[in-house]
């Protein structure tokens, strides 16, 4: 993740100077999309490990909003 973010920042720096290449632009939407679906993946997997404590003391855990 941390390679990703930092040439996305690289090419985010190119672009302030220059024009990206084609190649580089497809470049960064491709990091772009890696980072974002790995962001997804990683919130959905914090939220799966959530659960609320109802005033009876039980917990019940996290559903998603489709399944509510």
């Amino acid at each position: 993740m941390e390679e990703i973010i930092k040439r996305i920042n690289e090419l985010a720096a190119i672009a302030k100077t220059r024009d990206l290449t084609p190649d580089e632009q497809k470049e960064r939407q491709v990091l772009r999309k890696k980072y974002i679906d790995a962001f997804k993946a990683s919130l959905t997997a914090q939220l799966d490990n959530v659960y609320y404590v109802e005033q009876d003391g039980s917990q019940t855990k996290l559903k998603k909003k489709d399944e509510a």
